[in-house]
């Protein structure tokens, strides 16, 4: 039997008898209605006004008695039978229109066209409005409200999360949390082909794209168990307003870094059509320096250059909401891009004796071209029960697709000593694909107590076919022991349960989460496979109390997964540099991390503070080893025993006076490993923490001023020590035309400072490694027409 069915049967009697009831109203009212209609526009451009309110109001009381909204047209139709009673038109950004009703004839009233100003006032705070990144706290995550804040105008998303509290964005776009890379990147709640490690392609989601960024250092069974560490989604906003908005905008940058983007969105009762189209063309120069020395015979391989990733790119998205009703909605939408690189490199190579002596200097140059297409297409589904506003069911169907086809020639040219000339080529055919179905269901039994369940199912599947060719006697020959096609399959079916209760002081929620994993990987040249097939339970549990208005405290816990990605798994790589390379591990084990974590969270006259002390415990940590022969390095990932982490957090936001706002986020935490790997131990203790200082200065005439400065100390690696870094991102950004428009200035690393440095020293041998990534300034403007607020389109690519 239907469950729903009885409900449903109800639910048609209820409106059967409002409809008759409605209908005899007004049949008795019909004597002495008045009907009236308009049209209303927009005073300075004539055009119509649509969705704008018209109401009837008691004169007596100023209460609404009924309106309407215009249509696509600005014209309306209101019948009323009240008394005394005026007229209000309002509409967001315009000055609100009172009207005395005038004497009707025969029972109608012809009120014209009604023209509406628009309320400069009104929209400038609306803007400001947007701008206020703030932090919400719920039960078992951090909101962060991105606005519009200056040092991510013109960035990308890494840099939008180098701000978020908690978050680190190497040089590399490695992200971490609280000093742990362990992180599961969602975007919209999803798993997404644009937060894989194998491409760059969460560089190309813009600030302005982002609404908010969740951070879930202890999520609760709902999630998916991925991220040692925890969870971050990436919200991207979706302009919901009805009529027709858009905006345009163009920006260019040193290095190269140059865009044109449109967005365009029209809403109507029914329908929000909403697409974006982009385009343009940047330079990502990166200055490396790596010297590997054999200390077993005194030699050393130095190696220095520039590397450059240009891209020119080309971006469309095109969706749509349909409403059956207000409650409910199916969203279809799609996304196609297209990349094509060119990676021209000159690295200057020095070999060098136990004296230090040279004994042959080349150079090494590059030419790779590619093509990088992207799909990604989604329908989903969402429908509110009218019971409570927070019971829905939720189901989506997501799939991303990534390929690369390229080729790289590269050619080594002696330039004084031992010849090392030599050409190679390489060949690479990528190809993966991610479906992702979800289903989440929440019922609120009352207002404080709720249960969620769903289920959540993701197929991957890879396949990397990469070749290595020599030059050998004129002709080019595969070499065997570098060439082989990869295939990656994995599989994960997750269920959950969670139960909440959430009183005025107190809320606790427990669930639980069930996860089979079905992975295996395939060398087709060699026939190598490893399969696994595993299946867990992942519980948590969350906790708060609210002592007073000023003072609350939060407690969480959670058990997760971090399953080894593509690249921690695939052993063929680019041999850019010859003599470092990386590889993955095929047999590689999952990590598996016990996280607990207590939150104080103080209100203090202007200032609110966040103080919270958390413990990691993780087994099976997943390494990167570096084995060293005959000067050349080959990294590798191995798991290698425990890690045992505790570690202190304060996140404030103080504003002394309306013109300026401060934020301070400071994490320190200390970590024990303990393991080995064949004869060698890596046992050590060690510590790191990093700060983060934003500053946010508002200046007459709509000029805003914002600066974060960014520090992380070294700390000590399985086998080195990573260097500490300071850096400063600075914006300045300039409304006008009544918000409408924007124009921004933002510079990168405005020091040049931003630099890393990996030093690995063991018995046998010592690497050193520097990376420098060039400062980036980009100028940018961004007007949007309509009734939508401004969107910026930043020199990268929208995905």
């Amino acid at each position: 039997m239907d469950p729903i069915a009885p409900r449903t049967k109800c639910v048609l009697l209820i409106m059967a008898l409002v409809v008759f009831c409605l209908f005899g109203t007004k049949a008795n009212a019909q004597e002495g209605s008045v009907i009236y209609t308009g049209k209303i526009v927009d005073r300075d451009s004539g055009q119509p006004v649509a969705y704008a309110t018209v109401m009837i109001g008691d004169l007596s009381t100023q209460q609404a008695i009924t309106g309407v909204t215009t249509l696509e047209d600005g014209t309306f139709s209101l019948e009323t039978n009240a008394g005394d009673h005026y007229i209000e038109i309002s509409f967001i950004g315009f000055e609100k229109v009172v009207l005395q009703p005038p004497a009707p004839q025969n029972g109608i009233v012809d009120l014209g066209t009604v023209e509406m100003s628009e309320d400069a006032q009104q929209l400038e705070e609306v803007v400001v409005e947007g701008e206020v990144s703030q932090t919400v706290f719920k039960l078992d995550k951090r909101v962060f409200n991105v606005g519009k804040d200056l040092s991510s105008t013109g960035a990308s998303a890494l840099e939008v999360l180098n701000n978020v509290p908690s978050v680190n964005v190497s040089i590399e776009g490695q992200i971490s949390l609280r000093g742990s890379q362990g992180v599961q990147v969602l975007i919209n709640g999803k798993p997404s082909i644009l937060t894989s490690d194998e491409n760059n392609a969460l560089g190309t989601i813009t600030a302005n794209m982002i609404d908010r960024v969740e951070v879930i250092t202890n999520p609760s069974a709902k999630y998916d168990a991925e991220g040692t560490s925890g969870i971050i989604n990436i919200v991207i906003k979706k302009e919901e307003k009805r009529g027709f908005n858009g905006s345009v905008s163009v920006n260019t940058g040193v290095p190269d870094n140059h865009s044109v983007g449109i967005s365009l969105n029209r809403r109507t009762e029914k329908f929000n059509l909403f697409s974006q189209l982009g385009t343009g063309y940047r330079e990502l120069p990166n200055e490396i320096t790596i010297r590997n020395t054999d200390l077993t015979t005194g030699t050393t391989i130095l190696s220095t250059g520039e590397e450059f990733r240009n891209e020119t790119f080309y971006n469309f998205i095109l969706g749509t909401d349909y409403y059956f009703s207000p409650s409910s909605v199916l969203t279809l939408s799609g996304n196609f891009a297209l990349e094509i690189e060119d990676q021209p490199s000159a690295t200057n190579f020095a070999a060098l004796d136990n004296f230090g002596n040279f004994t042959s200097e080349w150079e090494r140059t590059e030419v790779t071209d590619a093509r990088n297409p992207k799909f990604q297409y989604e329908l989903q589904y969402k429908k509110d029960f009218e019971d409570h506003e927070d019971h829905d069911v939720l189901f989506s169907a997501l799939g991303n697709f990534f390929g690369k086809d390229q080729s790289s020639e590269f050619e080594d040219v002696t330039l004084a000593g031992e010849s090392r000339d030599a050409d190679q080529n390489t060949r690479t055919n990528f190809q993966e694909s991610v479906f992702t179905f979800k289903l989440d269901y929440t019922k609120p039994f009352s207002d404080t107590f709720s249960i969620e369940t769903g289920a959540q199912y993701i197929l991957n599947d890879v396949s990397n076919d990469f070749e290595v060719q020599n030059l050998e006697n004129g002709a080019f020959v595969t070499d065997t022991g570098l060439t082989n096609i990869f295939e990656f399959g994995q599989n994960v079916l997750g269920v959950y349960g969670t139960t909440a209760y959430e009183g005025k002081k107190w809320g606790i929620k427990a669930g639980m989460r069930l996860e089979n994993t079905d992975v295996g990987t395939f060398l087709v040249n060699t026939g190598e496979t490893n399969d696994q097939n595993y299946t867990n339970l992942f519980p948590s549990m969350h906790t708060s109390y609210k002592f007073s208005e000023k003072v609350s405290l939060q407690a969480g816990y959670s058990k997760r997964i971090y399953r080894p990605r593509l690249w921690d798994l695939n052993p063929f790589f680019n041999i850019r540099n010859n003599f470092n390379i990386r590889q993955g591990n095929p047999n590689l084990l999952p990590e598996f991390t016990d996280s607990y974590e207590v939150t104080g969270i103080f209100l203090i006259g202007k200032t609110s503070l966040n103080l919270g002390v958390y413990h990691r415990y993780t087994t099976d940590i997943i390494e990167r080893i570096s084995i060293f022969e005959n000067n050349v390095n080959v990294t590798r990932p191995e798991n290698i025993g425990t890690n045992n982490a505790w570690g202190v957090e304060l996140n404030t936001k103080y504003s002394p006076v309306n013109w300026l706002t401060l934020n301070v986020d400071v994490n320190y935490n200390t970590f024990a490993r303990s393991g080995s790997l064949e004869d060698t131990l890596f046992d050590f203790s060690a510590e790191q923490w990093s700060s983060k200082l934003l500053a946010k200065v508002k200046l007459p005439l709509g000029i805003d001023v914002e600066a974060t400065g960014n520090y992380r100390s070294a700390y000590q690696t399985v086998q080195g020590e990573i260097n500490a870094i300071a850096f400063l991102d600075f914006g300045i950004r300039k409304k006008m035309m009544k918000g409408k428009g924007v124009l921004n200035l933002s510079v990168r690393d405005a020091f040049a400072s931003r630099i890393r440095e990996n030093q690995i020293s063991q018995d046998s041998f010592e690497l050193f490694n520097r990376s420098f990534r060039a400062r980036f300034v980009a100028f940018g403007f961004s007007y949007g027409f309509g009734k939508g607020g401004t969107m910026q389109y930043s020199g990268a690519k929208r995905m």
